[in-house]
């Protein structure tokens, strides 16, 4: 059974080789909270894995269930197929909150935070399950939206691959704040500092089967 939402809060991560950040180690985030936050905030999941023809990432539309990350796809998916035996995975979500201008090329950056997990996929076979993890990813991407959409039925599920990974091997990585200027480089007539970067919503608009008069969603922007 999952965990209690208040539990999974206050869970701290064990980093492993596989999720230690070492390179601007003091980034490195292990608690499970600020690690969900990242991931349910993020719309695109980059899914890393060895295929038939070497290592591939691909994008991917995911969502989070407690400490459970979803995906999903056609049941001829090759990448799915692969990681339906048991093999090893890596996703990662990542956010641009701004970009970081310096006034040496060397030092320009972004401030982001990201999210890396790893683990093995595991397939799921439970109709009950895979619905709740369709319906799940549809109100990822747009909260309350699977209460206005025909669920999967029989055939869309059977024709439906969903894996499933447990968000137990996992980091984050957070970057703000102004850029690290050398010294020498403060007297220049450049200009520094950041440029922030923002995903909005906007409003919704109708296809040509929508009646005329109907109203435009609450979620549109």
């Amino acid at each position: 059974m999952p965990e209690p939402a208040a539990e999974l809060d206050a869970l701290e991560l064990d980093p492993t080789d596989r999720t230690r950040v070492r390179r601007k180690a003091e980034r490195g985030r292990y608690d499970f909270a600020t690690v969900a936050a990242i991931l349910d905030e993020g719309l695109i999941a980059h899914v890393g894995f060895m295929g038939a023809h070497g290592v591939c990432v691909l994008p991917m539309a995911f969502a989070r269930v407690d400490d459970e990350l979803y995906i999903h796809g056609a049941v001829g998916n090759a990448m799915l197929r692969e990681l339906s035996t048991g093999a090893d995975v890596c996703i990662t979500v990542t956010l641009v909150d701004a970009l970081v201008l310096s006034r040496s090329a060397f030092h320009h950056s972004m401030n982001y935070r990201c999210v890396v997990v790893v683990g093995e996929a595991v397939e799921v076979e439970d109709d009950q399950e895979k619905a709740r993890a369709l319906r799940a990813v549809v109100d990822h991407t747009l909260p309350g939206r699977s209460d206005d959409c025909r669920g999967p039925n029989a055939s869309e599920l059977r024709t439906t691959r969903v894996i499933r990974v447990p968000i137990t091997e996992a980091s984050a990585k957070v970057r703000s704040g102004p850029p690290i200027e050398d010294a020498d480089d403060l007297a220049t007539p450049f200009w520094g500092g950041e440029i922030p970067l923002v995903t909005t919503r906007g409003a919704p608009i109708a296809d040509e089967h929508v009646p005329a008069g109907a109203a435009s969603p609450a979620y549109g922007g």
